[in-house]
């Protein structure tokens, strides 16, 4: 297992580090944008009402990332919305690595066209620092999540981190890796 690398990892090393330092003029490879981590976060407000969904939550998180979700926890309480402190709202993996590039993998060649009236991602979705974020409504478009036992649809966050210092450079990593944008 030591010995394995993912797919992307392969394509970015042989083909895309090679392309950005051609588009951009690097003098330095150091200087070429990669991924950084890419962070999932899943939101589940129905644990007001109900605890044991936080579980299934986590358990899904946990199938789709190949990494053990992390519980997130109300930090404050607010009446309003009946949450109390420490209260589980949700559930969050951050992934680096090499799964990372496999996840980005199953994303953009398998979950992505699973979505109902797929079109594309927003190409205006960075925050101005080269970061990528994007959001799914559905976590059943993932092939690891059994359709047949899922009691709760959730939706879910994707954040893409990368090292790029400005969104041109951080959009032109993604579509060398095949991200669907539409602008």
């Amino acid at each position: 297992m030591a010995d394995y690398t993912p797919r992307l990892k392969t394509v970015y090393t042989d083909k895309v580090r090679a392309a950005l330092k051609e588009e951009y003029a690097y003098k330095n490879d150091m200087m070429i944008p990669k991924l950084e981590k890419i962070v999932l976060n899943m939101g589940v407000g129905e644990t007001v009402n109900d605890t044991k969904k936080i579980r299934s939550a986590v358990a899904d998180m946990t199938a789709i990332a190949g990494q053990q979700a992390v519980i997130t926890k109300a930090k404050k309480s607010i009446a309003g919305f009946r949450v109390r402190e420490d209260m589980p709202l949700g559930c969050k993996v951050t992934l680096r690595g090499a799964k990372m590039y496999e996840f980005l993998d199953r994303l953009i060649t398998v979950a992505m066209p699973r979505i109902r009236d797929f079109r594309g991602v927003s190409g205006k979705s960075f925050d101005g620092n080269g970061n990528y974020a994007m959001g799914l409504k559905e976590h059943i478009v993932f092939p690891e999540i059994n359709f047949d036992k899922v009691d709760e649809m959730w939706g879910m966050d994707i954040a893409i981190c990368t090292t790029a210092n400005t969104d041109a450079e951080a959009k032109s990593l993604l579509k060398q890796f095949n991200m669907p944008f539409t602008n």
